[in-house]
C-alpha cells in the first residue's frame, strides 16, 4: 500500500479533498466484486501457488496516488474458461470508470496480472 495522498484543488474556498492510497485500494477491491467471473489472487510462496485461488475472495490491489491521479497494480484469477484478454480488459475498463467515480481520482493506469484460472468443477488428485 502507498501511503501518498491526492489532494483536488480547492473549490470555491470550501476546502481540499484528500483520498489516502488505502482508500483507493479499498474501493478498487469492492469494485472488482462487482463482475462476474474474476475472484482473489492465488496466494504463492517463492512463486509456487498454494491455498488455491477463490472466486469469493477479493482481489489484492495496490495503488499509487500523486496528486489527482492513481495508478492500479491488480492480483487476481479468473474463472476457466473465460477469455483471460477480454475478462481482464472488461475489470481494467471497469476499474478506471469506478474507481474514478468514488475516489473523484483520474486512474492513469491498471496493471492486471492473473495469478490463476478458477474452475467451478472441484479438482481431484490421482495417485498412482
Amino acid at each position: 500500500m502507498t501511503t501518498m495522498t491526492a489532494a483536488a484543488p480547492e473549490t470555491d474556498g470550501r476546502g481540499g479533498l484528500t483520498v489516502a492510497g488505502g482508500a483507493v485500494e479499498r474501493i478498487a477491491a469492492r469494485a472488482i466484486t462487482e463482475l462476474d467471473g474474476i475472484g482473489g489472487a492465488a496466494s504463492r510462496v517463492l512463486g509456487i501457488a498454494v491455498g488455491g485461488e477463490d472466486l469469493d475472495q477479493g482481489a489484492k490491489v495496490s495503488a499509487h496516488v500523486t496528486g489527482s491521479a492513481t495508478t492500479l497494480d491488480v492480483r487476481l484469477s479468473v474463472k476457466y474458461p473465460l477469455s483471460v484478454r477480454a475478462t481482464t480488459e472488461t475489470a481494467r475498463e471497469h476499474l478506471i470508470r469506478r474507481v474514478g467515480e468514488l475516489s473523484g481520482l483520474t486512474v492513469t493506469r491498471v496493471d492486471i496480472t492473473v495469478t490463476a484460472l478458477h474452475s467451478t468443477e472441484t479438482e481431484t488428485r490421482r495417485v498412482r
